[in-house]
């Protein structure tokens, strides 16, 4: 029986775990690299505002802190999901358009 369940627990652990995406289909952050990746070529070919420079801009009209970033899609249009603590606690996910850098979305907070 022992065994059996030390299997069973193997197993589990060696499972593939489900794709991160929310029921709404908006990304899961930490998705996983390919989001890097994307960024990475979008800015390089001139497609896409560097994380960087989006990151400065929230960072100058909305006191906090970045806590995590996800590529998506918005309105057919590529968008960097930025998780965002303001000073107050409350946590907030900015939509920024990944071509333009201006913030088309918010939730929470």
């Amino acid at each position: 029986m022992k065994h059996f369940f030390a299997l069973a627990v193997l197993l589990a652990s060696l499972a593939t775990p489900p794709a991160a995406v929310a029921q709404d289909s908006r990304p899961v952050f930490g998705a996983g690299r390919g989001d890097q990746d994307q960024a990475r070529e979008g800015v390089r070919s001139g497609r896409q505002v560097p994380l960087s420079r989006v990151l400065d801009m929230l960072r100058s009209r909305f006191p906090g802190r970045h806590l995590n970033t996800s590529m998506g899609d918005a309105g057919g249009r590529a968008a960097y999901y930025v998780q965002w603590q303001m000073e107050n606690g409350r946590v907030v996910v900015f939509i920024v358009d990944a071509e333009s850098g201006q913030v088309i979305g918010r939730q929470g907070g």
